[in-house]
């Protein structure tokens, strides 16, 4: 997956001018100052009208509003394919803001490098000190350091400039095994730099070169590589296996210092994977400014840059064997920029009530009390789920409760019936395997509702993500007497389709008071919430359960 380090065929004749002491001359670092205009001020000025004065305002308050920032140190790709340009389209992508240290400047396209000029360690250190010293970085991501003082530039400067956190993309071999940093320079790397890293995401090429070039050939070998990169001192480290071609996925393994996690994806058949290294560091740096965790950030990125491979595959840019990839698919891809409600927001799921019309029957109240009691409690989200009433009654229940959902801001989606969703104009619907695909709904439905889809294997969350589809429902996480012949899959279950889940989700099965925190404890990425049927309306007080469940995923997730 690396295909960005083509080894330079030779050095640029563009080196800095050097003065008869050898150092690099002050014309090639300083800027040339230029004389100050005159401005002419008037000496009265009008009063500013009282909208003028809350644009100012608002403006003020944008300044304040903090914005998560990476700061990433690497080479610049006169290509526009990798390096420092890949960095900041994949930051953009993600909602990151990305300000940038050059370390070397390259002449490349999609043929290869034909050459690079190194920045001067100096000059280096002044572009570090420039940016961490005005601006609030919340993570330093770096890429190619082609020297070991540049290393040593770099430490120095973390240590004067604390971050949040350290993302290492050690940019030391190509894709052909070719070199592109000294190497006196792995030493730095091992002894200084990733002691200092939050996480380190080599390559099997470049953990083989980490390790002494010892053969990686196997899952095995990777999880043994891992092991021992993070005796060098990084919080966790990911070996990248998308180099091994002969395996049908691409496989990356993620250690904790404690426990292996193998990240499961899909091989893209293109040429257009140049700049892939960068863009997966890149993605994790953002997620990381955004206040996500190591494991969920790097399920992010590696999502989303299998994404962007697919959503690029056909691309033609250039005439060379590796061509770079749209980092800004989602703006032109149907399931992103028409397939999603604008408004809905994953955090939506947190407490996800579903109605059974036997258990309201029991209890001698209207599905409108219900969604009612529910939504006074606390629920985020609503689903109809009415299977023993007919269609003119189900349609004016969920015409009353779209009304109750709606002055209260809950989303209202109606299981399985996509005509009753039309006529109602709920805002969205949640299908079953069974039902009709995600795709489907979305053609009926329209663009702008919500679209959920129950799964059980990481095969059917990725068809719901190729269907357009908004969040996946996954369970029985427990036993559960709601749904007939519904296997419980327990928490490995749920923990396998969260990895592989490009959506968000919602846990379901068996939920109650007694268990939804251990659910939450495991910190899954992508899960989002909890869906919860007879522990909210099997009760005969469904505004208090809902309030007491909801009191406890709150304290839950505030530990977690």
């Amino acid at each position: 997956d690396q295909n960005t380090r083509d080894h330079p065929k030779k050095k640029s004749v563009l080196t800095p001018p050097v003065s008869s002491k050898g150092m690099a001359s002050p014309q090639a670092v300083h800027p040339r100052r230029l004389p100050s205009p005159t401005l002419l001020f008037s000496p009265r000025r009008p009063r500013p009208s009282p909208r003028a004065r809350r644009s100012r305002l608002a403006a003020s308050a944008a300044r304040e509003m903090p914005w998560p920032h990476v700061l990433t140190v690497a080479g610049s790709d006169s290509g526009g394919g990798a390096g420092i340009q890949a960095d900041i389209k994949a930051c953009a992508a993600l909602g990151a803001y990305c300000s940038s240290v050059v370390t070397a400047v390259t002449a490349q396209n999609t043929a290869g490098v034909q050459g690079v000029h190194v920045v001067p360690e100096e000059f280096i250190r002044e572009q570090l000190n420039s940016v961490l010293s005005d601006m609030s970085v919340d993570v330093v991501k770096t890429g190619m350091l082609p020297s070991i003082g540049v290393v040593k530039v770099l430490c120095e400067s973390l240590k004067k400039f604390p971050v949040k956190a350290l993302v290492v993309d050690p940019v030391m071999v190509s894709t052909s095994g070719d070199t592109l940093s000294e190497s006196s320079a792995l030493s730095v790397y091992r002894d200084e730099l990733f002691a200092m890293a939050d996480i380190v995401t080599p390559n099997v090429k470049e953990a083989s070169r980490l390790l002494g070039n010892v053969s990686l050939l196997t899952i095995s070998d990777m999880r043994g590589a891992a092991e021992s990169i993070y005796k060098f001192g990084p919080k966790y480290v990911l070996v990248k296996g998308g180099d091994m071609s002969e395996s049908s996925e691409a496989i990356d393994v993620f250690f904790d210092g404690k426990e292996f996690i193998e990240l499961h994806g899909h091989r893209i058949k293109t040429r257009n994977t140049h700049g892939t290294g960068c863009t997966l560091a890149s993605c994790i740096a953002s997620e990381l400014a955004k206040g996500a965790t190591m494991l969920h950030a790097v399920q992010v990125a590696k999502n989303f840059v299998e994404s962007a491979l697919h959503h690029s595959k056909d691309l033609t840019i250039g005439n060379g064997p590796q061509g770079p990839f749209d980092h800004l698919f989602k703006l032109k891809c149907p399931p992103y920029n028409v397939g999603s409600q604008p408004s809905f927001k994953p955090d939506q799921l947190f407490l996800y009530a579903v109605t059974d019309s036997g258990m309201n029957k029991k209890w001698d109240r209207s599905i409108k009390e219900a969604v009612e009691a529910a939504i006074e409690g606390g629920a985020t989200i609503v689903q109809l789920r009415e299977k023993d009433s007919d269609t003119r009654d189900f349609l004016e229940a969920a015409k009353a409760c779209m009304e109750i959902c709606k002055s209260s801001g809950v989303p209202l989606l109606i299981n399985d019936r996509v005509d009753i969703a039309l006529a109602c104009n709920a805002d969205g619907v949640h299908v079953g395997q069974s039902d009709m695909s995600a795709r489907e709904v979305r053609e009926l439905l329209g663009p702008g509702k919500i679209i959920g889809v129950s799964c059980k294997t990481p095969a059917q969350a990725q068809q719901a993500w190729n269907d357009g589809a908004d969040y996946i429902g996954c369970g029985g996480v427990f036993p559960t007497s709601t749904k007939a012949n519904n296997p419980t899959l327990g928490f490995e279950g749920l923990k396998t389709v969260c990895l592989a889940s490009k959506l968000p989700v919602v846990a379901i099965g068996g939920i109650n008071a007694s268990n939804a925190g251990s659910v939450i404890e495991l910190d899954l990425p992508n899960l989002k919430g909890v869906a919860v049927v007879s522990a909210l309306f099997d009760r005969q007080c469904v505004a208090a359960e809902t309030r007491s469940l909801r009191s406890i995923l709150t304290n839950t997730y505030s530990r977690a």
